[in-house]
């Protein structure tokens, strides 16, 4: 028969956080100077686990979680404040896309279909600015990003006049979100977060139209050099289609999206293969998926995001390393 350690064991191992912390809650033996570190662990993971980054390294968990799991998630966590520091995801995404690789592939080991489907929703919403990385010298933060988008020529954020020869091809609550982009560093806490919640992801489709979509580039674009221009452009063109693409479609028929199915493992599989297919016609993204590691669950994908970056992004180890950590606690 299994002893009560055992199963705790096989649950962090499944990176079942909440059911291996309401065990304990419940009675289930574990050390009584361990309770409370392995609740803490449990904690943590599952908010990783759950991608709910305004919320890594809050101060609740911090008492029993040891201080480098903690920084790892913090670098991706969304400020809270306009002048919160570090700065976390607005500094760079690469972090925060390594650890939506590592929560994909969890997702699909543990058949959480829906889940993934979110993460890969929330990867696609973010990509473009993770292509405008390299060329920002951030990632998106609305307190740097006036100067690299701002000036004589810029229609960003700016309103167009109907009938005007130089029409903006942003949406109207993209240019609503760009616009806000370029004042919400001096609102307070509250505009923020509210701005983070609403309109942050807006702000990233709006650059992305900017390289990949514009048909009369305003100086956002015609400042760069033309082969930072050239490579932007690629690289964005391959985000939107990925956004645009099979695979983050499938949210439209989850819990996460507007219907009641959630897709099986072959349906996301189907998907993604129609979606590298469509991928491969980019030089850019042929090259990525002849590159595929086959070891990850939806192949290609990592090396999809590495391309987009101009940067090697691997699955991170956090959520391992945090089962890696509960389990020696248990024995």
């Amino acid at each position: 028969m299994e002893t009560a350690q055992d199963v705790l064991t096989a649950l962090a191992r499944r990176y079942a956080f909440g059911d291996l912390a309401a065990l304990i809650t419940q009675g289930t033996v574990v050390p009584d100077h361990h309770a409370a570190a392995v609740a803490a662990l449990c904690a943590f993971g599952q908010r990783v686990l759950d991608l709910d980054a305004e919320d890594f390294g809050m101060p609740e968990a911090t008492g029993e979680v040891p201080g480098d799991l903690l920084d790892r998630a913090r670098a991706s966590r969304m400020p809270q404040a306009p002048r919160e520091r570090p700065r976390g995801a607005l500094a760079s995404l690469r972090p925060a896309y390594s650890l939506l690789l590592e929560v994909i592939a969890i997702r699909w080991h543990r058949r959480d279909m829906a889940a993934l489907v979110a993460a890969v929703h929330i990867a696609g919403e973010y990509l473009p600015m993770l292509a405008w990385e390299p060329v920002l010298g951030h990632a998106g933060d609305p307190a740097r990003i006036g100067a690299s988008v701002t000036g004589e020529g810029s229609r960003f954020g700016v309103p167009v006049e109907p009938g005007s020869a130089r029409m903006c091809d942003h949406t109207r609550p993209e240019r609503s979100a760009c616009e806000r982009t370029l004042r919400v560093a001096r609102e307070p806490a509250p505009g923020w977060r509210a701005y983070l919640d609403r309109q942050h992801s807006q702000v990233a489709s709006a650059l992305g139209d900017c390289a990949a979509r514009c048909r009369t580039p305003c100086t956002v674009m015609t400042r760069l050099d033309g082969p930072v221009r050239a490579d932007l452009t690629d690289r964005c063109k391959l985000a939107v289609d990925f956004t645009d693409g099979a695979l983050v479609k499938l949210r439209h028929a989850a819990p996460v999206g507007h219907g009641f199915g959630v897709p099986s493992p072959e349906e996301v599989r189907t998907a993604w293969a129609r979606a590298r297919k469509s991928l491969s016609r980019h030089a850019l993204g042929h090259k990525a998926m002849a590159g595929a590691d086959g070891s990850y669950p939806l192949p290609g994908l990592p090396e999809l995001f590495s391309a987009i970056a101009a940067a090697e992004l691997r699955p991170d180890t956090l959520l391992r390393d945090v089962t890696t950590r509960i389990t020696a606690t248990l024995a």
